[in-house]
């Protein structure tokens, strides 16, 4: 039997199997190998690929104009709100004291207590100023007794003068007629000089009560007649006295307004208040935290003061309640940033001066809520201010704002 020879496919070629080890290999002749045909190419391949770049084009170019759309209308629906975090809320405080001073006798509230307006804090000994009223009074009734016997000693004075005029005019009758004997020869020297000197001591009687009358009104301030009351040395004398009521009744140290007290505890019986020093320590006052007056102070950056106006509506988050808001509108915006009021201002006249965005000080009046929770002094806050600005596209040209753009926002409004 002939050798047969078995055909595989390797690729693109056939490959004769190798012959049986039984029967020896016979050789053939074979026609050289020709080079394997190349794949054919699809036809619609070039098209696809055509279509898949145009998407692409167009994608990209379609993102593009988002894009740009997008951020066009941010820009002009943005720039109406100006908010920051640099916001606090502060409500009226102080340091409770007196302006005298005296042993402290009773501290009549407690720490965190809920006072009223002239509610009694705390209480200084008494006793010396009441000692002080009774001097004083004392010495005011003793200067009406003393204006009134002026008075009186006036008058009657006025009527000293008239009585010696009186006496002046006889004496100079009897003079007269003394000089007329003396000169007929029938009178004697002795009674013309009798009736000379006696009209000469009546003249010095009445010049001396007229100086003494002249004194007296004097003292009684040019007007004899002003009641007791009015006069400079009554209204001296009731001065002091008025101070030493005063100071008696600050002996007794009450609320200025209503709220809560703090630092009581620093304040005990038995203290010794200096009034030069009481509001600088804690050991002389008694802290108190107004409840009913809070408000927010927002620190602005002077580029968000542009559009930012008294009277515009505040949204107003604070960090101890999230979720809740409040509402209130701007109440003044500071005349100066708050480096002006710097213990230590920045020396921009120096040669390393770096510019720094300022920072203005904005006070937010918050509305009533009956039922939100208890602000506290010194609270962190967030604060959105709603200018009423709407952009126009003649900003991006001009560099600013457009004319009449505050018109156009109050229209929006």
């Amino acid at each position: 039997m002939g050798p047969v020879q078995a055909l595989r496919r390797d690729g693109e070629n056939e490959l004769p199997d190798a012959a049986p080890a039984s029967e020896a290999p016979v050789p053939e002749t074979r026609a050289p190998a020709t080079p394997p045909a190349p794949a054919p190419v699809a036809v619609t391949a070039a098209p696809a690929r055509k279509k898949r770049g145009y998407l692409r084009a167009v994608l990209m170019l379609g993102g593009i104009a988002a894009a740009i759309g997008g951020g066009g209308f941010a820009w002009l629906r943005g720039g109406r709100f100006v908010s920051t975090d640099n916001a606090y809320v502060r409500a009226a405080k102080l340091m409770v004291s007196t302006d005298v001073s005296g042993l402290v006798v009773s501290v009549d509230v407690k720490e965190g207590e809920r006072v009223a307006a002239g509610q009694v804090l705390f209480r200084v000994d008494p006793r010396q100023f009441e000692i002080a009223l009774r001097m004083a009074e004392a010495q005011l009734a003793q200067v009406r007794i003393t204006l009134e016997a002026a008075q009186q000693d006036y008058r009657r004075l006025l009527n000293d003068i008239s009585a010696q005029e009186a006496q002046t005019e006889l004496a100079s009758s009897v003079n007269d007629r003394a000089a007329a004997l003396l000169q007929s020869n029938a009178g004697t020297r002795a009674a013309y000089d009798q009736a000379r000197f006696t009209f000469i001591s009546t003249q010095k009687q009445l010049e001396a009560l007229r100086g003494q009358a002249q004194a007296a009104l004097t003292r009684l301030g040019g007007a004899p007649d002003l009641p007791v009351e009015q006069h400079p040395q009554f209204l001296a004398v009731r001065a002091q006295a008025d101070e030493a009521r005063r100071q008696l009744e600050h002996t007794t140290v009450r609320a200025p307004f209503a709220g809560v007290v703090t630092q009581v505890d620093h304040l005990q019986p038995g203290t010794y208040l200096v009034s030069q020093t009481a509001a600088l320590t804690n050991t002389g006052a008694v802290g108190l935290i107004a409840s009913d007056d809070a408000w927010i102070d927002a620190n602005l950056k002077e580029t968000d003061l542009t559009f930012t106006k008294i009277g515009d509506p505040v949204e107003v988050t604070v960090d101890a309640y999230p979720g809740l808001v409040w509402r209130g509108r701007v109440d003044s915006i500071a005349p100066a940033s708050g480096a002006e009021f710097s213990v230590l201002p920045a020396q921009n006249s120096s040669g390393n001066w770096v510019k720094v965005v300022q920072r203005v000080p904005v006070r937010i009046a918050l509305e009533r809520r009956p039922d939100a929770p208890p602000l506290r002094a010194g609270m962190s806050a967030v604060a959105a201010i709603d200018t009423g600005h709407v952009r126009e596209l003649r900003e991006l040209w001009s560099g600013g704002p457009a004319p009449g753009g505050e018109r156009h926002a109050e229209r929006q409004r």
